[in-house]
């Protein structure tokens, strides 16, 4: 029995502590689309465990996918080397990142991992034209 001035917790899955430890996620994304670079770095800056890789710059050897192929979805070879896409890919990246822990965990359940399959479906389908006007406001064109 703890003393009366120490508390007991139970772990809360909205905890911002580290990422637990082990081989890291590594996510692939397109750093030539202004919009993917600003989310990714919004992460970055957030603390996320995760390596990054900029496929527009260049695919590492080992990656079984084609650059056209990566560039069409999102991506994230999780820490056990299973390549994950779309919502799913997302859900893992929150998982490694302090504030989004929650919700990577919330998203991986059903019914949230097809509601959030779905949207991003939907999100790809108006992507061109989010990039368009993303590059037409940051960079002028």
């Amino acid at each position: 029995m703890a003393p009366e001035n120490e508390k007991t917790t139970k772990p809360n899955p909205a905890d911002d502590s580290p990422a637990p430890q082990g081989p890291q996620s590594t996510v692939f994304y397109d750093g030539s689309c202004p919009l993917c670079r600003a989310e990714i770095g919004l992460y970055k800056r957030q603390g996320a465990s995760s390596r990054f890789c900029d496929i527009s710059q260049r695919v590492p050897e080992d990656m079984a996918l084609s650059r056209d192929t990566l560039m069409k979805r999102f991506h994230v070879r999780r820490g056990d080397g299973r390549l994950v896409s779309g919502a799913a890919a997302f859900a893992e990246l929150w998982k490694d990142t302090p504030g989004w822990r929650w919700l990577g965990h919330v998203a991986t359940v059903p019914p949230f991992v097809w509601i959030g399959e779905g949207l991003y479906r939907v999100f790809l389908l108006v992507r061109p034209a989010l990039q368009s006007l993303t590059r037409r406001l940051v960079d002028g064109r």
